[in-house]
C-alpha cells in the first residue's frame, strides 16, 4: 500500500483491484429455491465493480452524492452487493440494520442516524409508509426488486428507473477517497444485549479487517465462501473471492435449510464457510444424520479448508462434532468480537477442544489469542466513566475482570450518542487511538490466552445495601449446571430476597424432561454447586419452559427477561 493509500482509502479499491486482475472470475453468486429447484444468479468482477459504477453515477445523477446517508434495507442479492459497493463509492454513508431487531428499535435507529435516502424492497418501503421509518429526513427512496403490484405500493422509484435517468458513460466511477477515520458507514448493533447503537464504521477499521482475513485466517485470491451473514460476505469480493450466498432468511439464520447450504458449497466447492454457532450446531446435525436410511453415513465437506464461527460463544460439543465432518487439518476458527470491534482473538477447533476440562469445571470459555494489531487488557470492574488510560488499572493474569481491546479495527465511537461513547471508550495518549470497553468479563491466562466469563451486565453481586458478599460470573457458574445431564441450558440471574441480592439459576431442561419443584433435581444441583468456589451458595432453581433468546443466534439468552421472572415467582 502507498503512502497516499495509508492516508485515504476506500473499501472498493479491492474491488478494482480484482476487477482488473481476474474480470471473468466469479465474484458473487446467489441460490434462489424456485419450483422445489435450486437456481443460481451469478457476476462476475468486472460486471460488479462496472454495474457498481452505474449506479454510482446514478446515484450522484438523481442528487445523491458524497455525505448523504442512505438506508440499505436489500436481501442478500447481486443488487445488494452492487448498491452496497456504489454506495462506499460514492462516498455515501450506509446505514445497515438488523431487520430482526424488531419494529421499535428499527424506529429509533433511523431517528437517529436522520438518513437522506431508503433504498429497500418492497416491503420495506411498505413498513417504512407504515411505520413512518426515516419520514423527518429521508429525500430520496429507491425501491430494488419485487413486482409491478408492490413496486407501485412502495412510493418509490426503481433501481432500474434510477439508471435508465443517467447519462450513459463507458467511464470508470471516480471512487471517492476518504481520510482513514472519517465515517464510511454506520452499522446499528442487533439490540439482543442492550439498546442498538449505531457504531461507526471508518474505511480504515474495513482495511484492517480485510488485512486480518488475508493474514491470520489466511483467506486467498480465488477463493470460494458460503456466508450466511450479509455484511461478512462484503469482503469476499474485497479479497478477490467469490461470495456464494444461500437461500435463507439472514436475520433468522437458524431457520436455514441445511440441504441448501450442502448444495450450494457442493456446486461451487466452497473453501471458506462463514457460520453462527446456531447454525454450526443445526449443520452439525444434519450432517451427521446422513441422507437419511438409504445413506446413514456421516457427509463430509471435502472442499472447505476452514469454517469461521461468530456472534456468540459456541459449544463444545457441537464445534466437536462439527469439526469431525471436516478434513483432519481443517480448523474451525472461533472468532471473537462484536460490531465495535470485529475481530479480537480466535482460536481454532483442534485446540479448543483441548480446554474443554477447563471450562467444564468452570474456567470460562477460551477464545484464543489476539489477533494482529490487536492489544488486549483486562481492568477491575466498575460502572464508572474512565476518561484517561492508567497501565496502574490492568489485572494480572488469571484476575477476572472487564475485556479492554484497542486496535486498528476497533471502532472509536457510536453516532451521536456521546453517553455511550463516553461509557464504552478510553482515551489512551500512548497508543493513538482510544481503547474500547467491551461491555464483556473475562481473563488472560499466563500464555495470553483470553478467556470469556461473560458479560458484565450479567454478573450477580450478592449481597445487601451495595455491601458485596459475593460475585457470581454467568459463564463459568452456568457451565457448572450444564454439565448435569438434565439440563439443556442454564441461566444465572440476581433476585431481591428480603431486601438481600441473591444469586439464583434459571433451568431449560433437556428434551421431553420434567422435572417438579424441589425434586431430586434440585438437590443434586445443590451438591454440584457445592464443589466448586465459583459456585458456592448457589442454592436456588427454577426450571423455565423455554429461554428467551435473540432471533440471529439463538443463543444469546436475555437474561434481563429471566430475572423478571424469576423474580415474580418467588415469595419473599
Amino acid at each position: 500500500m502507498t503512502a497516499a493509500q495509508v492516508a485515504m482509502a476506500n473499501l472498493c479499491r479491492h474491488l478494482s483491484l480484482a476487477a482488473r486482475a481476474t474480470p471473468t472470475q466469479l465474484a458473487v453468486a446467489v441460490q434462489h429455491s424456485r419450483g422445489g429447484k435450486l437456481v443460481y444468479s451469478e457476476i462476475d468482477f468486472a460486471e460488479l465493480d462496472k454495474r457498481s459504477d452505474a449506479i454510482a453515477f446514478a446515484l450522484n445523477h438523481a442528487g445523491i452524492g458524497k455525505g448523504r446517508k442512505a438506508v440499505l434495507m436489500v436481501t442478500p442479492s447481486l443488487d445488494f452487493f452492487a448498491l452496497t459497493f456504489a454506495l462506499f463509492k460514492a462516498g455515501i454513508i450506509p446505514i445497515l440494520v438488523d431487520p430482526g431487531m424488531g419494529i421499535r428499535n428499527l424506529k429509533q435507529c433511523f431517528a437517529e442516524a436522520e438518513p437522506d435516502v431508503f433504498i429497500g424492497i418492497p416491503k420495506a418501503h411498505v413498513a417504512r409508509r407504515l411505520f413512518a421509518w426515516g419520514k423527518p429526513s429521508v429525500r430520496h427512496c429507491i425501491h430494488v426488486g419485487g413486482n409491478w403490484l408492490s413496486r407501485g405500493l412502495t412510493g418509490a422509484i426503481g433501481l432500474d428507473s434510477l439508471l435508465a435517468q443517467a447519462p450513459e458513460t463507458s467511464e470508470p466511477y471516480p471512487m471517492v477517497m476518504l481520510p482513514q477515520d472519517e465515517m464510511a458507514a454506520i452499522l446499528f448493533t442487533s439490540g439482543s444485549t442492550g439498546t442498538p447503537k449505531g457504531v461507526v464504521y471508518s474505511h480504515g477499521m474495513f482495511e484492517a479487517q480485510i488485512q486480518v482475513l488475508k493474514t491470520d485466517y489466511g483467506i486467498r485470491p480465488g477463493e470460494r465462501d458460503l456466508a450466511t451473514f450479509p455484511l461478512f460476505s462484503l469482503f469476499g469480493p474485497a479479497l478477490g473471492m467469490a461470495a456464494i450466498v444461500p437461500e435463507m432468511d439472514a436475520s433468522k439464520p437458524i431457520t436455514a435449510n441445511p440441504e441448501f447450504i450442502f448444495a450450494a458449497i457442493e456446486k461451487y466447492q466452497c473453501t471458506n464457510l462463514f457460520v453462527n454457532p446456531a447454525l454450526v450446531e443445526r449443520l452439525g446435525q444434519a450432517l451427521v444424520a446422513g441422507d437419511g436410511a438409504a445413506a446413514p453415513a456421516p457427509r463430509k465437506l471435502p472442499s472447505l479448508r476452514r469454517v469461521i464461527s461468530a456472534g456468540a460463544p459456541a459449544t463444545i460439543a457441537s464445534i466437536a462434532r462439527f469439526a469431525n465432518l471436516l478434513g483432519a487439518r481443517v480448523p474451525l476458527l472461533n472468532s471473537y468480537g462484536a460490531t465495535e470491534s470485529l475481530p479480537i482473538s480466535m482460536i481454532a477447533s483442534q485446540e479448543l477442544l483441548t480446554t474443554s476440562a477447563i471450562t467444564d469445571a468452570g474456567g470460562g470459555i477460551c477464545v484464543g489469542m489476539p489477533v494482529s494489531g490487536v492489544d488486549i487488557k483486562i481492568i477491575g470492574i466498575t460502572e464508572d466513566v474512565i476518561g484517561h488510560w492508567d497501565e496502574a488499572r490492568v489485572l494480572a493474569a488469571g484476575e477476572i475482570g472487564e475485556i479492554v481491546v484497542r486496535g486498528p479495527m476497533v471502532s472509536q465511537g457510536y453516532y451521536r450518542r456521546d453517553g455511550a461513547s463516553a461509557a464504552a471508550k478510553i482515551a489512551d495518549t500512548g497508543g493513538g487511538r482510544l481503547r474500547h470497553r467491551m461491555g464483556d468479563l473475562g481473563y488472560l491466562d499466563q500464555e495470553g490466552k483470553l478467556w470469556m466469563c461473560g458479560r458484565k451486565a450479567h454478573r450477580v453481586d450478592a449481597g445487601r445495601d451495595g455491601r458485596l458478599s459475593k460475585r457470581y460470573f454467568s459463564i463459568p457458574s452456568e457451565r457448572i449446571f450444564n454439565t448435569h445431564g438434565a439440563v439443556k441450558r442454564s441461566a444465572l440471574v440476581g433476585v431481591r430476597l428480603a431486601g438481600e441480592v441473591t444469586p439464583l439459576v434459571c433451568l431449560e431442561l433437556a428434551q421431553g424432561l420434567a422435572c417438579n419443584k424441589g425434586g431430586a433435581l434440585y438437590a443434586e444441583l445443590r451438591a454440584l454447586a457445592e464443589q466448586y468456589p465459583h459456585t458456592r451458595g448457589i442454592s436456588r432453581f427454577l426450571i423455565h419452559p423455554e429461554f428467551p433468546v435473540d432471533i440471529r443466534h439463538n443463543a444469546k439468552i436475555f437474561r434481563e427477561k429471566l430475572a423478571l421472572w424469576a423474580q415474580s415467582q418467588l415469595k419473599e
